[in-house]
């Protein structure tokens, strides 16, 4: 049987839940971080992306408008057992398409060091040094043209 990745807004509740508790466990727990750490005071205001794949949500990604015509990418999280399948690539191209079809300019987001080279093979380059995260992780503000 072939899976079928479906990338879309969650819909229901149980969705968000999922969405919430993937961006935890990938992007919070392995530093020690508590639960609802993985939100922010823009939730409300954001698109949210998830991937599924046999009605499990795999991957997410979040859209901010940061002003006029910029929007920004973040929260990107693919559950471990299914990294290196195209599932970020997919979620990435998903949001472009939105982030074109609303007229958006630029696309920025802070990258960890391990994901540069991901996010330069989808057309971003590096603008300058960003934050570290929790002391060690370090990042880089890259940019994406759009037109």
């Amino acid at each position: 049987m072939n899976e079928v990745l479906i990338i879309r807004q969650p819909q229901s509740e149980d969705e968000f839940n999922s969405m919430y508790d993937l961006r935890w466990r990938i992007l919070r727990k392995p530093w020690n971080q508590p639960k609802g750490s993985e939100k922010d005071e823009k939730e409300s205001e954001a698109l949210h992306f998830i991937a599924k794949l046999d009605d499990r949500v795999v991957g997410t990604a979040r859209f901010d408008t940061i002003k006029d015509r910029i929007g920004q990418i973040r929260y990107l999280a693919v559950d471990e057992s299914f990294q290196r399948r195209g599932i970020g690539t997919n979620l990435l191209s998903s949001i472009h398409i939105t982030a074109r079809n609303r007229r958006f300019l630029y696309i920025i987001l802070n990258a960890r060091e391990s994901a540069v080279k991901f996010f330069e093979k989808l057309g971003y380059s590096i603008m300058e040094d960003g934050p570290i995260l929790f002391d060690v992780i370090k990042h880089f503000k890259m940019v994406k043209k759009l037109c």
